[in-house]
């Protein structure tokens, strides 16, 4: 007795492909919530500085800490939130561009993603610098093991990474978004101006111009999780 397939299920051995997977959500819920950490570790540290200050020294680290220990701590939570969601964050606007500007996404978000995490080790630092003022010593050595710690040869390449990713991978990212159309012009230049305004505030020497662009950047990655949101439908 003869017996035969219908067309639908007759086959040459290989199984129908399957649909591409859709994006993940913890990838969109971090593209929304990582850029506004890091403007709120920006905003505690700008509000910190405004009277003057800074931590470009072990010394002047410690001396802010210990003037304003609460927005000091704010920041480094901040950050370190920030960091660790930035990674996710930057793998969700990967696969926004999936035509024109593939390729510049890709290396921006990498770099991006390889910043960041370089980035939570030195914003982790901060706790190491609020401990030293909580426990008073000799301030000449806690501002000498500061200093050395950022100074050594073997731990450079991470500042140095760090800025790559931070300034050129955000670059990267945006003029991908830009070049693929995956998101309107001023959502892609709002990601821009986040390494544009970074440089700005340190030649002015205000980190007001690094609040206003964490937000830009906060506006425009939330405007591109939106497009990855709607992919997943």
């Amino acid at each position: 007795m003869e017996t035969s397939l219908p067309p639908s299920e007759q086959t040459s051995g290989t199984s129908p492909a399957a649909d591409p997977p859709r994006p993940g959500i913890a990838p969109v819920l971090a593209m929304f919530i990582a850029p506004w950490a890091l403007a709120v570790s920006n905003g505690a540290y700008a509000w910190a500085t405004r009277a003057g200050g800074g931590d470009s020294t072990g010394a002047e680290a410690l001396a802010l800490a210990e003037a304003h220990p609460g927005l000091i701590r704010l920041s480094t939570v901040a950050a370190l939130l920030g960091c660790l969601l930035m990674v996710p964050a930057v793998v969700g606007a990967r696969r926004l561009l999936v035509g024109r500007g593939r390729k510049l996404g890709s290396v921006g978000a990498l770099l991006m993603g390889a910043g960041y995490i370089c980035y939570f080790g030195i914003a982790f630092a901060g706790n190491v610098t609020l401990a030293m003022v909580e426990h008073p010593g000799n301030a000449a050595d806690y501002a000498a093991v500061i200093d050395g710690s950022q100074s050594d040869p073997s731990t450079l390449w991470v500042f140095l990474l760090f800025v790559l990713g931070n300034l050129v991978g955000t670059l990267l990212l945006g003029v991908a978004f830009l070049r693929g159309r995956v998101v309107p012009v001023w959502a892609g230049a709002a990601v821009i101006a986040w390494p544009v305004l970074h440089v700005a505030g340190l030649v002015v020497g205000s980190e007001w111009f690094e609040v206003a662009g964490a937000c830009l950047e906060g506006v425009g990655l939330a405007v591109a999780g939106t497009r990855v949101l709607a992919a997943r439908r």
